[in-house]
């Protein structure tokens, strides 16, 4: 669902982020110059323009359209013809140039599901591509994965890291940075949206805007309106990404003597009262080995992009060791493109 980039800039680490969509409207004179007046990130061709990234949603209400997606199920979307330019364009936007030659970047990459047929093979390679003509020396990082450097640098890097994104939902088992289990599923906040929208014939836009708009999981709403359809299918997503992850465990014979910290994080747990109901059917699930904790991202729009931004600059770090230092402008990146996780980047 977003684009967001990680860079540290002093002491501070910088966030940059855009929608992963657009909208078409056609072409006048008049539009594009109150387009470019207002900053709103555009493109032209032919006798359209192209709406893109956060101004895109906005459009789509208006003129009561739906927005067109570059990314669909967490990776490159196959039916959309313009993916791979609009994808390019957002990119540009969103990393910018390198600060050197052969600047390091991760960027997060999903795990092939568990649950589907697709394959993240095409989509990781093409973004790779992107960044590294970009100028970058671009690396993939497993989303889950960027989760547990992001949020559990205090327990050594050891515990379940599980990215809420948009397409995907992405989960890593880590013992001292090293992964155990990491696996995709293929439902997120875009499986939620889709279902909701369907069972009370609201756009999907519509749905979207609800659900980002002070959106809590308290069950006290309408269960006839969207956010009552919102509620009914959250639910029914954190059952099915808890049994999924019960069945990997099983499956890779984990041992049952761990005691391991949980963190949730993307754009699709954002909701309050999301942690609190992911910790109540956790409790419940038959999982072999204990939970010490269950929390949440303090930023889970950021997890992502800030755990890419680690690997980078462990990297970078250590480049300095084998070349005796580089210059100190030199700086490193982070991108999260999945969405929601690219989700850097969720995040991710």
């Amino acid at each position: 669902m977003n684009i967001i980039s990680a860079q540290q800039e002093g002491n501070e680490t910088v966030f940059v982020q855009q929608r992963n969509s657009f909208v078409q409207i056609e072409y006048s004179d008049m539009a594009e110059q109150m387009l470019s007046r207002s900053d709103v990130l555009h493109i032209r061709k032919d006798d359209e323009v192209y709406v893109l990234g956060d101004d895109a949603l906005n459009f789509a209400n208006i003129f009561n359209q739906e927005t067109r997606r570059p990314m669909s199920q967490g990776i490159l979307s196959s039916d959309e013809k313009s993916a791979i330019p609009m994808m390019k364009l957002i990119i540009e936007q969103v990393v910018g140039s390198p600060e050197y030659p052969g600047e390091k970047l991760y960027f997060s990459s999903p795990a092939d599901p568990i649950d589907s047929d697709l394959s993240t093979l095409y989509h990781q390679k093409t973004i790779q591509s992107f960044l590294d003509d970009m100028g970058y020396d671009a690396e993939p990082i497993n989303e889950g994965m960027a989760v547990i450097y992001s949020d559990l640098a205090d327990n050594d890097f050891t515990g379940l890291g599980i990215s809420f994104g948009a397409g995907m939902t992405n989960v890593c088992l880590s013992y001292y940075a090293v992964p155990v289990m990491k696996f995709s599923v293929a439902r997120g906040g875009d499986w939620v949206d889709e279902q909701a929208a369907t069972a009370t014939g609201t756009s999907v836009d519509k749905v979207t805007s609800i659900k980002e708009d002070d959106f809590e999981l308290d069950f006290e709403t309408d269960v006839g309106g969207v956010e009552g359809a919102l509620s009914i299918y959250y639910e029914n997503l954190l059952d099915y990404v808890i049994e999924k992850v019960t069945e990997e465990v099983d499956e890779e014979d984990i041992e049952e003597g761990l005691d391991v910290p949980v963190v949730v994080t993307g754009g699709t747990s954002s909701p309050a009262g999301f942690t609190k109901l992911f910790k109540q059917h956790l409790e419940d699930a038959d999982i072999p080995f204990s939970i010490s904790d269950v929390r949440h991202a303090d930023e889970p729009m950021y997890s992502v992009s800030r755990g890419a931004l680690v690997s980078a600059r462990s990297d970078e770090e250590e480049r300095r060791g084998a070349s005796g230092g580089v210059d100190e402008s030199e700086a490193d990146d982070g991108v999260d493109v999945d969405a929601e996780e690219l989700e850097a980047h969720d995040d991710d």
